[in-house]
């Protein structure tokens, strides 16, 4: 009996071990390891998982993510699209174009007391402002890469519309990037003043 246990135990850890090495075969063919590297670095977290929205944008998250969120991404992107093409833009307005990742809120409450999950980040030109809580900046979202579009936001557990906001808001640098370069540098940083939307 302790034999045919022990053989057991061994062929459910082989299987176990296997499995693990498939999902992370899987997990780094879906995404590039250099953005989840630098997701990493700016949010402190470990991303393992890989899945995509209903309507095919990439996301990245270190749990997975609810289907509220994933539908609140698609609805994000659609309003940032819409408000894109009645710009006369064409590029970057597919939900493929865009990976996001989403990582552990840092806060959960502004200075307010409202619901509002925030990443903290480094002030860098942001500091003396103030945004400045000490050399970091609480930040909704922050664009990691524009070939490919990619940024990070917050876990939410409820107030869906929030991430749908925060995704447009962080889509739009991506957009205008590729679209509109003039427009971009003058709303990149927010330091200067401006604030989203800047697509109306």
């Amino acid at each position: 009996m302790k034999s045919y246990a022990l053989i057991l135990f061994t062929f459910l850890s082989l299987v176990s071990a296997q499995s693990a090495v498939a999902q992370r075969s899987r997990f780094s063919n879906a995404v590039n390891p250099g953005l989840v590297a630098k997701a990493q670095q700016v949010t402190g977290d470990s991303f393992t998982i890989a899945t995509s929205t209903p309507r095919g944008a990439r996301v990245v998250a270190r749990v997975p993510p609810r289907p509220e969120t994933l539908s609140a991404i698609d609805r994000g992107l659609e309003e940032l699209f819409a408000v894109a093409r009645r710009h006369g833009y064409s590029a970057r307005l597919n939900f493929s174009d865009y990976t996001i990742f989403i990582g552990r809120a840092d806060r959960t409450r502004n200075r307010d007391g409202q619901y509002s999950p925030d990443i903290a980040i480094g002030a860098a030109q942001y500091a003396g402002s103030v945004y400045d809580q000490g050399g970091f900046v609480y930040a909704a979202g922050m664009v990691l890469s524009f070939s490919p579009g990619a940024f990070v936001i917050a876990e939410h557990d409820r107030d869906w519309q929030r991430i749908s906001n925060v995704v447009r808001y962080e889509g739009e640098h991506i957009v205008l990037f590729h679209n509109d370069r003039a427009l971009y540098q003058r709303t990149a940083d927010h330091s200067r003043g401006g604030s989203h939307p800047i697509l109306q």
